[in-house]
């Protein structure tokens, strides 16, 4: 199974889009979305879990006149994405199989944002036994 996440830290709030799958394997973030303070280490934990457990539904592709504004602007009060982009960290996080992958993002010169190589950490697949083993469909 694989899974794709995207967090953003604004003003220290978390915020944890849906992340759509459209027909050519790139993504968008849709509803719901999970908005939670950062400071609360428990509530980013379960709001991370059910992220993933949500896993990346289907979602159409848009002509470029019907896509919407980001879904996370009316959730931190602004107006448009550059506003939202002040201050934001930003981490990819993609689940494969049980192993972890999380880069920090950086803005590159031409606006997009890109793995930033000397941020990125992999946790292997967790070894599992019995007494332990993570349950099924998480992602």
């Amino acid at each position: 199974m694989h899974c794709e996440v995207e967090l953003y830290l604004r003003k220290g709030i978390v915020y944890l889009p849906t992340m759509g799958k459209m027909d050519e394997g790139f993504y968008r973030g849709v509803e719901p979305v999970a908005v939670v303070s950062a400071s609360n280490t428990e509530e980013v934990r379960q709001a991370l879990r059910a992220t993933i457990a949500r896993g990346n539904p289907v979602v159409p592709i848009l002509r470029h006149s019907e896509i919407p504004p980001p879904v996370l602007l009316k959730y931190a009060g602004v107006k448009s994405w550059s506003a939202f982009e002040r201050g934001m960290l930003f981490w990819d996080i993609k689940e494969n199989n049980g192993a972890f992958r999380i880069a920090s993002q950086r803005k590159q010169p031409d606006g997009m944002w890109r793995d930033d190589p000397e941020q990125i950490i992999t946790f292997p697949r967790a070894r599992r036994n019995r007494r332990h083993a993570r349950p099924a469909g998480l992602c």
